[in-house]
């Protein structure tokens, strides 16, 4: 992720919010139709009526749409819309746009000059027809595309509800003690997580949605070592709801164990399950998409979390091509490897710490300066 909380990942991964490209592009098109009009030099009351009988038909189109779509929703009024025919109408139509407009292009057309053709009923009659049949057949149904974006501008997507009720339910509530929760385990522990930048929650976003209940089955370099203090907190009801994160050690090549906090995040787990049910109608590909949105959604609200805000690592990655058995811990190392490397480079700005010969070691061969204070220590600090 481009964020310094959510790593690094390569960006392709999560998709961007879309732009105003499309926009765009109908601005250049509507150049283009206008530049072809003044070339072909055609008569502008000619244009102008042609222009107007085309609006009015798509208004009409949308008062047929309207209408047909009411003829169902009528049916529905006490459970959708309280029994009231106004919200059912309104739901179907909108009068304030589609109305106006339609008034407006029946007077432009009186007060124009008419050329010879065929009748105006007529005329609307046939366009009608013709688009209306368009409608039966599905030719003007929203592409994939279109129906992404329309649910992507308006938050439908399943991703970002799930995303609202992970942070909210759950992150909100652990997040901002979790640094506290570590401190504690630390004095009771020998001072396990000594790099204070790693005191985070890393949390695990495998965009194919596999989630294991044990980390050791994902890879089996991961090992489990404790629980961190659980947190009680009164919540729907329920008394004293416990909350709890654990502790890992990620072993790395040289069989050098490094400890973190580390979780799978839960609501991908009810994406790959949504996936399996035949109930659901979720696809593989929706399942993907609803991922990334996951993903991307996550980072959008924590980072304008104030209370979570360096608390978290979001962990985002596609294992489904990769052969490696070990790639998950190498990623979370990967990670927590930044993580050091930022936290020496900040002691290395701090006044009174010298920049020796010794510290400017690599980050590996550093981590054996790291005292148990809040920051690192030179070796000059040995002699007093």
């Amino acid at each position: 992720m481009p964020h310094e909380e959510g790593g690094t990942q390569p960006p392709s991964l999560i998709p961007r919010r879309r732009g105003n490209w499309a926009q765009h592009a109908r601005y250049f098109f509507i150049a283009l139709c206008a530049l072809v009009l003044y070339l072909t030099e055609q008569s502008l009351h000619r244009v102008a009526q042609c222009l107007i009988i085309h609006f009015v038909v798509q208004q009409v189109e949308v008062l047929l749409k309207g209408i047909c779509s009411f003829t169902e929703e009528v049916h529905h009024l006490s459970a959708r819309y309280h029994g009231k025919y106004f919200r059912a109408l309104n739901a179907c139509l909108d009068f304030h746009r589609h109305g106006l407009l339609l008034l407006l292009c029946g007077a432009a057309y009186l007060l124009l000059p008419k050329e010879p053709g065929l009748p105006l009923c007529l005329n609307l009659s046939l366009m009608c027809l013709c688009r209306l049949l368009t409608i039966i057949f599905g030719l003007q149904n929203p592409s994939t595309a279109e129906i992404s974006e329309i649910c992507e501008r308006n938050n439908l997507n399943v991703a970002h509800g799930l995303a609202w009720s992970y942070y909210i339910g759950y992150l909100k509530i652990v997040l901002p003690r979790l640094k506290d929760s570590i401190s504690v385990f630390n004095e009771n522990n020998r001072f396990l997580l000594k790099c204070k930048k790693t005191w985070k929650l890393h949390i695990l976003l495998p965009l194919n949605c596999e989630v294991y209940d044990s980390l050791w089955r994902a890879d089996s370099r991961i090992q489990f070592i404790n629980n961190l203090p659980e947190l009680n907190v009164d919540r729907a009801g329920i008394k004293r709801r416990t909350y709890k994160n654990s502790i890992y050690g990620i072993s790395d090549e040289d069989q050098k164990t490094h400890f973190c906090v580390v979780e799978y995040a839960t609501p991908l787990q009810s994406l790959y399950a949504m996936s399996q049910d035949e109930n659901a109608a979720f696809s593989r590909q929706a399942r993907l998409e609803q991922a990334k949105l996951f993903c991307r959604t996550l980072e959008e609200i924590l980072e304008k979390s104030k209370e979570c805000s360096g608390c978290y690592q979001l962990i985002v990655y596609n294992d489904s091509e990769e052969n490696d058995k070990h790639f998950l811990s190498k990623e979370i190392l990967r990670h927590l490897k930044q993580q050091n490397q930022e936290e020496y480079s900040m002691c290395e700005k701090e006044e009174g710490c010298i920049p020796t010969q010794a510290s400017r070691q690599p980050v590996e061969e550093t981590e054996l300066l790291i005292s148990d204070c809040d920051l690192p220590l030179s070796l000059h600090s040995e002699r007093n």
